[in-house]
């Protein structure tokens, strides 16, 4: 009976979280039917009022509705409906987390809204070309990379691409690459850690669903970070974290495409006034395949003005592409 007691207010907050909300009432005879029913405790009608005062006490936000037969709710909730809403087109927009735990997720969220408002937060939401990843191991890799960071230690893993029959290979002659991580980034759509390498001697990152499985957190010391590493200038620079050398590329634009500069570069770039119908625009990319098909796809309206190099590499690659296309 002493047990029966403790864990009746307990049931009665779960049942008001889980049944109520600012539009679902349960009345005290309910609660009492309930409270029997699933959980094997007896209750009464003074008892239910006097618990509902403690669970308010406590700090559940739950109204009463005087009458003959009073009603109770719970009026507010940690997360409203807008905001459960705007947590699962995250998780099911997200090319990070695999189906199957975007599923387990979404299940867990709309919890927190109550079993009244489950339809409301189905999601008719379709993001384009959304494939997700089939490494399950996500999350830990995640939570191993972060231990890594936080306690400053080194990390040792395996990494894999894969080959033209569309296999898993593991790179590096299946030797563990050993990485000294600095950060999580999200970047592109991708989780990156960004680190240095013990492999390369030198700043890099790795694509986290391309790890194959949950890294080794080594009791060996990272490699400090160097005192004058921006991670924002590394990212802007970096172009979408291909790891090639940086340099600082003049373009010629037309006027209508400063939004796509913009959401590439940031409100930061150096833009300047070329003519009536084209603005220059100076950034710092990583000059490789990336940001040629990038500058591509704008058909002319980009156009590479310097330095030489860049612009004849460029070239090169267009011209290579359609010679391709005869093959």
């Amino acid at each position: 009976m002493d047990n029966e007691s403790k864990l009746r207010p307990l049931y009665l907050g779960k049942i008001l979280y889980e049944q109520t909300d600012e539009e679902n009432y349960l009345t005290t005879a309910q609660l009492i039917q309930i409270l029997e029913e699933k959980y094997g405790i007896h209750s009464h009608r003074a008892t239910i009022a006097t618990e509902i005062e403690l669970l308010k006490q406590f700090g559940m936000d739950i109204e009463t509705v005087k009458s003959t037969q009073n009603k109770y709710h719970l009026v507010s909730r940690e997360f409203d409906i807008a905001e459960l809403k705007l947590l699962i087109d995250a998780v099911e927009s997200s090319k990070f987390i695999s189906a199957k735990k975007s599923e387990q997720l979404v299940a867990k969220i709309s919890k927190f809204a109550g079993s009244h408002k489950g339809n409301e937060l189905k999601r008719n939401i379709f993001p384009e070309g959304r494939i997700k990843p089939v490494n399950e191991q996500i999350l830990l890799i995640v939570d191993a990379v972060n231990e890594a960071i936080n306690s400053n230690k080194k990390i040792a893993f395996q990494y894999y691409q894969y080959n033209v029959r569309k296999e898993k290979k593991v790179k590096n002659d299946g030797d563990q690459y050993v990485f000294s991580p600095y950060y999580l980034v999200w970047n592109g759509d991708y989780y990156y850690m960004v680190g240095y390498s013990d492999k390369h001697k030198n700043i890099g990152s790795f694509r986290i669903d391309r790890i194959c499985k949950q890294p080794r957190v080594l009791g060996t010391d990272a490699v400090p970070k160097p005192e004058d590493f921006d991670i924002n200038e590394y990212l802007n620079t970096m172009f979408r974290m291909y790891n090639s050398e940086r340099c600082t590329v003049e373009l010629v634009c037309d006027n209508s495409v400063m939004d796509a500069i913009i959401d590439r570069f940031g409100e930061d770039v150096r833009t300047y006034a070329n003519n009536m119908n084209t603005f220059r625009a100076e950034v710092e990319i990583a000059a490789n395949h990336v940001f040629y098909s990038w500058v591509f796809g704008f058909s002319g309206r980009v156009k590479i003005k310097s330095p030489e190099n860049v612009k004849a590499e460029y070239i090169q690659m267009v011209k290579e592409a359609a010679e391709n296309l005869e093959a």
